[in-house]
């Protein structure tokens, strides 16, 4: 399993399929920070943003699974594409994300998934596991304690 880095300076850590957040690619680059909007996008499964506590650089393991889990966000994946890497390289302002501060394009089959996360030894420890819905129902921010 190959490790991942990527580097911070908003202190979050997104997932999406890239095909999720196509409507957002006319969108300011900072629409995310918007916290309803952010969460209407992770309510639908569009995305997920979880938030680091702080900026820097963290690494990440993509797992068949992770017991445990401190965070669970079901997502769709309509086209396979899935970014993993910098919330700051979220679809935004004509850009859509180019693993530039690091992260990864993942290939999965298109489908419905629950990501599960948690950190071990100071690793983001991540799996797609297959699911049958895609919403979610968060009412704030969602952290991760790395």
């Amino acid at each position: 399993m190959s490790l991942y880095k990527f580097a911070t300076d908003t202190s979050t850590l997104c997932v999406f399929d890239l095909k999720c957040l196509k409507h957002k690619l006319c969108d300011d680059v900072d629409w995310w920070s918007i916290q309803s909007d952010a969460l209407a996008e992770m309510n639908k499964g569009n995305v997920a943003f979880i938030g680091l506590l702080e900026d820097g650089l963290y690494s990440f393991k993509i797992v068949d699974e992770v017991l445990n889990s401190k965070v669970e966000i079901n997502l769709n994946v309509p086209s396979g594409t899935v970014f993993v890497g910098a919330g700051e390289e979220v679809t935004a302002d004509e850009f859509e994300p180019e693993c530039l501060r690091g992260g990864v394009l993942l290939d999965l089959e298109p489908g419905k998934y629950t990501l599960k996360s948690k950190v071990e030894h100071e690793v983001i420890l991540l799996s797609f596991k297959s699911a049958t819905g895609s919403f979610n129902t968060f009412k704030g921010s969602i952290n991760l304690d790395v």
